[in-house]
């Protein structure tokens, strides 16, 4: 919940809040009637919840066969256990920029080695896509000396950053992670690309240091993946040249959206234009998805899109390979994933697709879950 209006300057201490975080609506001091409804939304919640476990240690295959993998997203190795209390089938994207920040000094390769290894090994063999440093836009790290930016969404930030500062940033960091891969099936994920070269620079670098690794008897993962993050409108329309090079594909639908909408998803005087549904957001999605799917490799999605339940359908038809996600969404996505027929969505997902409005698509994608839901 964000930008809840005047709620701060009329709530004091002692009163009496709710929060419905799937609404957006707060009551400041409810009367007993709203009280009552939101205590037996919680505790129908809470069953809710319980009922889900049902779903761990259970393949996320739809009714028609098709079988694709949910997975979490991290910021921190600690997170790990919750990722594992859900029974997520792997990590889909690990924030690397986590590590880097709340600190005066950049982590070193070997802690750094220690972070990623430490998830690696806790995953025993499940893939975890680590993303390299995305440092600018919204995220500020005051000892790395970033100036500022007029527009720092579209300035020096993530790859640009790193590959403009190889020795000291990117170097360690990828040796770190090329070292941790040998204790676990790590990929590595390149941040923000608009451009092929962007990506084979940083392969380059992979290979670059792989070769010191083997000179220095090293161990790593030989055939580690390097893959994009797709969440630039320029990754999108060339995502069938990405597809040729790049050993996966991860869709960022949080920046995606807002690049393609051009909308800074934080500013609330034009937050009503920020939506996944929108046809220019779904058709780029369906683009990606079937790009990398021609070029016979993985395609997942690692923004918020890939737990909302009225997107889960459309890239299932869509033919998304992996959902990544909050942990504590992974058994509630897996209970939608069973419950439908890749087949059967196809029409679904086709109507979606002739709509002119994000709020067209909505209303239709909604009517069609709560009847699924019936």
């Amino acid at each position: 919940m964000v930008a809840v209006t005047a709620f701060l300057a009329e709530a004091r201490d002692g009163d009496e809040i709710v929060l419905d975080g799937a609404t957006g609506e707060v009551y400041l001091n409810p009367e007993a009637s709203v009280k009552a409804e939101y205590e037996n939304k919680k505790n129908t919640f809470m069953e809710e919840k319980k009922d889900l476990e049902q779903y761990i240690g259970k393949p996320s295959v739809t009714k028609d066969g098709v079988q694709v993998e949910i997975v979490a997203n991290i910021g921190k190795p600690e997170d790990v256990e919750k990722v594992l209390q859900y029974d997520g089938e792997g990590i889909g994207l690990f924030r690397t920029e986590f590590l880097f920040m709340d600190r005066t000094a950049m982590p070193t390769e070997d802690e750094q080695f220690e972070a990623y290894r430490k998830v690696a090994a806790a995953m025993k063999g499940k893939p975890v896509i680590i993303r390299t440093l995305d440092i600018g836009g919204d995220k500020e790290i005051p000892y790395m000396g970033l100036e500022k930016d007029e527009n720092p969404f579209l300035g020096y930030r993530a790859v640009r950053f790193c590959l403009d500062r190889r020795e000291d940033v990117y170097k360690p960091q990828l040796r770190a992670l090329l070292r941790a891969s040998a204790f676990g099936n790590i990929r590595i994920m390149v941040p923000l690309v608009t451009c092929i070269e962007e990506y084979r620079q940083a392969k380059a670098l992979v290979e670059e240091l792989k070769g010191e690794l083997d000179s220095q008897g090293i161990p790593y993962k030989k055939d580690i993946q390097v893959g994009i993050m797709v969440e630039t409108a320029a990754a999108s329309l060339i995502a069938d040249i990405f597809a040729k090079e790049a050993d996966f594909f991860s869709i960022g639908t949080n920046d995606l959206t807002q690049y393609t909408m051009a909308v800074d998803r934080g500013n609330k005087k034009v937050s009503y234009l920020y939506s996944t549904f929108n046809p220019a957001v779904l058709r780029s999605i369906k683009h990606i998805i079937a790009s990398g799917r021609e070029a016979g490799i993985m395609v997942g999605m690692c923004g918020e899109a890939a737990s909302d339940p009225m997107m889960i359908p459309l890239l299932l038809a869509f033919g998304l390979n992996e959902f990544s996600m909050s942990a504590s969404a992974i058994l509630k996505a897996r209970k939608m994933v069973t419950e439908y027929s890749v087949a059967e969505l196809q029409a679904v997902a086709s109507k979606a697709m002739t709509f002119a409005t994000a709020a067209e698509v909505e209303q239709y994608m909604k009517a069609f879950v709560e009847k699924v839901n019936l």
